[in-house]
C-alpha cells in the first residue's frame, strides 16, 4: 500500500505531473541476443595489439599520425592507447616550430594538444588572419581547414580574443558554405554535425556511432590500417555496450526492488536516464563499480530532489534534513512513512559504498560522500524555505546555493570513488575545497537546467529559478535575462577549458576530464529542452548507446 499522505493532505502539496518512464522492460531484453561471442575477445586483443603497433611505428608524415590519433579519439578507442598517444603528442609539442602554413594541420594539432592539457598559445593562428581579425582570403575556400579551426576554437579560454573571432568567422563561413551546397556530401555531413555539436561539447560515446559512419566513407579508408581501426572500433563499441547492458540491468533490478512506483509515486522514474548521465561521465570498463554506485546515488538524488520541490511539506522537509545531518537509523521513526522508504534506501546504498571502498583500501571515501550528501540536502532545504516564504533571492545569493543543489558537487565526489588510482585522499581533499573547475561545471549545470525548465517548474509552487531571480533583481525581460545567463554559461565553458590546462600529480587530465564530461552531459540534455524530465527527447541517444549494437 502506498505510504503517502491522505487525499486531503495532498491538496496542500505542490505535486508535479512528471511524464512516466518510457522504457518498460526493454533493457531486460537486451542480453537475450548477445552480439559478443566467445570468439570476439581473442579477435579484439589481436586487433588491439596491431593498432598499438601502427601507432608506435615511426612515421615521417606528421599529418598521418595526427589523423590517426584524432580518429582513435573520435572512434572511442583512444583509452586503450593513452600511454602511446601521450608520447606521440609530447614529441609533437616538443618539435612544434610553427612553420606549417596548413590551417587544417595547425588547428588539428592545436586542438589535440590542448585536449591533453598543453598550454599552446592561440597566436599560432595569427598568420591565418588579416588585420581586421577575419580569415585571410587565401583560406576562405579551405572548408577542411575552416572546420578544423572551428573545432579548435571551442578550446578557448577567457582573454583569447583571436579565438573568439576565429569561432565567429569559421562558423559564419561554414554556414554560408552549407547554404551554397546543391547536394549533400561527406564533408557536408561533417560540417552540419560539427555546427550542431562541436567535439569539445559532444559526449564522446554519442559521437562514436556518427564518426564510424563517417570514417568508413573517407577517401583514405581503402588503406589496410583504416580498415583495421574501424573493425577494432566496432568490436570495442559492442563489447562495451554488452558491459553497459549488464550494469544497467543490475541497477534496474535494484531500483524495482525499492518499489518506488508504489511507495514514492510522486517522483520521476529516471533510473535509465541517470545511468545514461553517468555513462557520459565515464564509460571505460575499469570504472564499472563507479558507474553502478554513482547511478544508484544519482537516482536517489532525483527522488530527493522531487521530495523537496514536488511533494514534501516544509515541516516534513525539516525532519528529513535533520535526519540526513545525523545519518543514523534511529532517526527513521521521526520521519513520515514515505520518507522512511527513501531514507533507508540512502543508508543502504551508502553502506554498499563503504563496503566496496573498504575492500579497495579506501575507507575514507564514504566520509566525503556523506558530507557531500549532507550539503546537498541542506541546499535543498534552503530552497524549500525560500519557496515556502515566497522569497526571491538575488541571482548571486541563488547561485551560491544552487551550485550545490544542482547535485554536481555530490556527483563529482561519488565519481572519484570509482576512479581507482586517481581517487586518492588528496584528490578528495582537493574536491572538498570547491575548486574552480567544480564550481563552474556546477554553475553551468544549474543555469542550463533553469533556462530550459523554469517555465514548467513555475506552473506549480516552486522556488524561483535563476531566470526569475535575474528578472526580479535587474528589472529586465525574461528574454534579456536568459540572454545574460547564456553568456555566463559560455564564460563557464571558457573557465573549464582553462582549468583543464592545469593538470597536476593529484588532478590529472583523466580526473579533470570528468568535470568536462559533466558539462557535456548538461549541454546534451538541456540544450533546447529539459531532456531529463521529458525523457522521450533522449530516447534515440539512449537506444544508440546502450541498446542497439553496431553491425560488423
Amino acid at each position: 500500500m502506498c505510504a503517502l499522505a491522505s487525499d486531503v493532505d495532498m491538496a496542500s502539496r505542490h505535486v508535479a505531473k512528471f511524464p512516466p518512464s518510457i522504457w518498460g522492460d526493454r533493457f531486460l531484453e537486451c542480453l537475450k541476443n548477445p552480439v559478443v561471442t566467445d570468439t570476439t575477445f581473442p579477435q579484439f586483443i589481436e586487433l588491439k595489439e596491431e593498432m598499438r603497433r601502427v601507432l608506435r611505428e615511426p612515421n615521417h608524415n606528421p599529418l598521418q599520425k595526427l589523423n590517426l590519433i584524432d580518429a582513435m579519439q573520435r572512434l572511442g578507442v583512444s583509452y586503450h592507447f593513452e600511454k602511446e598517444i601521450k608520447e606521440e603528442l609530447k614529441q609533437m609539442y616538443d618539435e612544434w616550430d610553427d612553420k606549417d602554413n596548413d590551417l587544417y594541420i595547425v588547428a588539428l594539432l592545436f586542438r589535440l594538444l590542448r585536449q591533453d592539457g598543453y598550454r599552446i598559445s592561440c597566436d599560432v593562428f595569427t598568420k591565418f588572419m588579416d588585420e581586421k581579425g577575419s580569415l585571410k582570403i587565401s583560406h576562405s575556400d579551405d572548408v577542411h581547414g575552416m572546420l578544423s579551426l572551428y573545432e579548435a576554437s571551442f578550446l578557448k579560454v577567457n582573454g583569447e580574443e583571436l579565438l573568439d573571432k576565429a569561432m565567429i568567422v569559421a562558423s559564419t563561413h561554414l554556414r554560408h558554405w552549407v547554404a551554397s551546397q546543391v547536394s549533400p556530401s561527406l564533408l557536408f555531413e561533417q560540417v552540419i554535425h560539427a555546427l550542431a555539436r562541436p567535439i569539445r561539447k559532444a559526449l564522446p560515446r554519442i559521437n562514436v556511432r556518427h564518426y564510424i559512419s563517417i570514417y568508413k566513407r573517407r577517401d583514405d579508408f581503402s588503406s589496410h590500417n583504416a580498415k583495421l581501426l574501424i573493425k577494432f572500433a566496432k568490436l570495442d563499441f559492442n563489447m562495451l555496450q554488452t558491459l553497459h547492458q549488464r550494469e544497467i540491468n543490475d541497477i534496474i533490478k535494484w531500483w524495482r526492488a525499492l518499489d518506488t512506483e508504489t511507495k514514492l509515486p510522486y517522483a520521476r522514474d529516471r533510473v535509465v536516464e541517470c545511468y545514461f548521465w553517468i555513462l557520459g561521465v565515464y564509460f571505460e570498463p575499469q570504472y564499472s563499480l563507479g558507474r553502478r554506485l554513482l547511478t544508484k546515488v544519482t537516482t536517489l538524488v532525483s527522488v530527493i530532489d522531487d521530495t523537496y520541490d514536488a511533494y514534501g511539506t516544509i515541516q516534513e522537509l525539516k525532519l528529513f534534513t535533520k535526519a540526513i545531518q545525523r545519518w543514523d537509523t534511529s532517526t527513521l521513526e521521526s520521519l513520515p512513512e514515505y520518507m522512511k522508504v527513501l531514507y533507508q534506501a540512502i543508508l543502504d546504498v551508502y553502506t554498499e559504498i563503504e563496503e566496496e571502498t573498504t575492500k579497495e583500501g579506501k575507507p575514507y571515501c564514504v566520509h566525503y560522500s556523506k558530507e557531500a550528501m549532507k550539503k546537498l540536502c541542506s541546499a535543498y532545504h534552503v530552497e524549500a524555505e525560500w519557496c515556502h516564504n515566497g522569497y526571491v533571492p538575488t541571482i548571486e545569493e541563488y547561485l551560491k546555493v544552487a551550485a550545490v543543489s544542482c547535485a554536481y558537487p555530490l556527483i563529482a565526489t561519488i565519481s572519484l570513488i570509482g576512479m581507482g588510482e586517481f581517487g586518492t585522499k588528496e584528490a578528495f581533499n582537493w574536491l572538498s575545497e570547491d575548486p574552480l573547475v567544480l564550481t563552474e561545471s556546477s554553475l553551468l549545470c544549474r543555469l542550463m537546467d533553469d533556462i530550459t525548465s523554469h517555465k514548467f517548474e513555475q506552473e506549480r509552487e516552486h522556488v524561483a529559478s535563476a531566470v526569475e531571480c535575474y528578472v526580479s533583481q535587474h528589472g529586465v525581460s525574461e528574454e534579456e535575462a536568459i540572454d545574460e545567463l547564456r553568456k555566463r554559461v559560455s564564460n563557464s565553458w571558457n573557465i573549464i577549458n582553462e582549468e583543464l590546462l592545469k593538470p597536476t600529480a593529484v588532478t590529472s587530465i583523466a580526473l579533470l576530464t570528468r568535470f568536462l564530461n559533466l558539462a557535456r552531459v548538461m549541454d546534451l540534455i538541456y540544450q533546447e529542452e529539459d531532456g531529463y524530465t521529458n525523457a522521450h527527447l533522449l530516447r534515440d541517444y539512449v537506444t544508440s548507446l546502450i541498446i542497439e549494437p553496431i553491425i560488423m
